[in-house]
């Protein structure tokens, strides 16, 4: 007879629990979250005219007097079941910004968008995926003695892809001290274009807030090499943002040719270093700007917007370029499971941390990044709605509370209490989070099935 494990066990435990149910109902509204965060305490509703209490809840009735909340992790590494819900969210955000909804006016899709790419530039040679890999007739080797090229032909999941061709030769300061500064770069670009539409149109500088304003919602990728670039979607709207027409003289091409110029002029210097020098940091050379139309003759919208929903939900960790975690020191680097290159990359970060110089990039706190720093998404306030307003409006619907907004004072008192699960309960989320999945794809396909007969 086989001998229970400790994880049957504790399951056992949980479901002979009398408050099971409830136990169930709360995983179930997480969505079989895999790492829940646990709070105790209460919450009062008074009506504000009367006193009159309208509510009252309070964990000392619930299962381990403590109710779960989703974690919201955005990593489908760390809790699929969240990392999905916030891809919902990034998809219905970033299309709100291209075709409308969510309190952002349907016109938006009539205006100049673009969809732009910014990588990074060159810190050397890697291997990479072709035909045959950097083939030189010549046969050279660099200082080192390594060969300058390859001639192989590689896969897209070939190990050498992304691998420097000769790893003392590749510039791996100026690639961490990139991504420090990538996001000053993308101010300084976005400044950039803003100069440009206005220069092309004859406008003063200062005074194309008062014509146009340009919006957008950008993500950041980790490529095979490690380095980050950068999705972008653009918009141009009227001074007033969304509700507003943006002048004549405003049309794709004038964006795009915005975008290529500040692209090919935004120059940041680091700091000065004796170890280092100064360095000047650019974009790379390499910048695609693709026209959205809403007649069909552009990518498709919505593609776009699943596109970075997907890129959303993935960490350094997911593509090899780092970890999901923070290195605590010198032992993490030399155990995380990375390529020789983006160790080398985690060790450049430690290094240059404890520099002077460079103390204000914390280059340490974000060496399992590569030295990236910031959100993987951000957008401009006016591009479109905003995560709290989609799960706000989330919660409503699930309370099912739309046509009573009782004028109402609500007190709380709440306090962590814990996070995560037992060996048991972990086994129970993950059974639910792939039960509601399977619903979700079957819903769907009923959904595309009855779109499909309407047509």
């Amino acid at each position: 007879m086989r001998q229970l494990s400790e994880a049957d066990r504790d399951a056992i435990r949980i479901a002979q629990d009398p408050k099971f149910p409830r136990w169930l109902e709360q995983i179930t509204a997480t969505g079989g979250c895999t790492h829940p965060i646990h709070l105790s305490g209460s919450t009062t509703t008074h009506d504000t005219e009367t006193g009159e209490i309208l509510h009252h809840y309070d964990t000392r009735d619930e299962p381990g007097e403590r109710l779960s909340v989703r974690c919201r992790n955005r990593r489908a590494t760390v809790c699929a079941p969240c990392s999905r819900l916030h891809a919902g969210d990034t998809f219905h955000l970033v299309r709100a910004g291209l075709l409308g909804g969510k309190n952002v006016p349907a016109t938006v899709r009539d205006r100049p968008r673009l969809f732009v790419t910014l990588t990074a530039p060159s810190f050397g040679p890697v291997h990479r995926t072709g035909e045959r890999c950097r083939p030189r007739r010549d046969g050279g080797a660099c200082e080192h003695g390594r060969p300058l090229g390859c001639g192989a032909v590689h896969d897209a999941e070939h190990h050498l892809v992304g691998q420097p061709l000769c790893a003392d030769c590749y510039d791996y300061p100026a690639h961490v001290l990139w991504h420090a500064h990538a996001g000053k770069l993308w101010d300084r670009f976005v400044i950039g274009v803003r100069r440009h539409l206005a220069s092309s149109a004859g406008l003063v500088q200062s005074r194309f807030p008062d014509h146009a304003r340009l919006s957008f919602a950008r993500v950041a990728e980790y490529q095979k090499r490690a380095a980050v670039h950068v999705h972008a979607v653009v918009r141009l709207d009227g001074p007033a943002g969304p509700d507003d027409d943006p002048p004549a003289w405003a049309t794709d091409d004038h964006v795009a040719d915005a975008v290529r110029a500040s692209a090919s002029r935004v120059l940041v210097h680091t700091s000065y270093s004796p170890a280092i020098g100064e360095i000047g940091l650019r974009w790379g050379v390499q910048v695609d700007t693709r026209r959205l139309h809403s007649g069909g003759t552009g990518p498709d919208d919505d593609a776009v917007a699943a596109y970075v929903a997907k890129y959303v939900t993935k960490g350094a960790g997911d593509t090899g370029a780092g970890t999901d975690y923070r290195l605590r020191n010198w032992n993490d680097i030399n155990a995380a499971p990375v390529t020789s290159h983006v160790r080398t990359l985690m060790r450049t970060c430690w290094r240059l941390g404890c520099v002077p110089e460079y103390k204000p990039l914390r280059l340490r706190a974000w060496a399992h990044s590569l030295g990236y720093r910031g959100h993987i998404l951000t957008k401009s306030r006016a591009y479109s709605t905003t995560y709290a307003a989609l799960r706000a409006a989330r919660t409503v619907h699930v309370r099912k509370d739309f046509n009573r907004v009782p004028i109402a004072e609500v007190e709380s008192k709440w306090r962590y209490a814990g996070s995560g699960h037992t060996p048991g309960a972990a086994l129970m989320a993950t059974a639910v989070a792939e039960d509601l999945a399977q619903n979700r794809e079957i819903a769907g396909a009923a959904l595309a099935a009855s779109r499909a007969a309407g047509r």
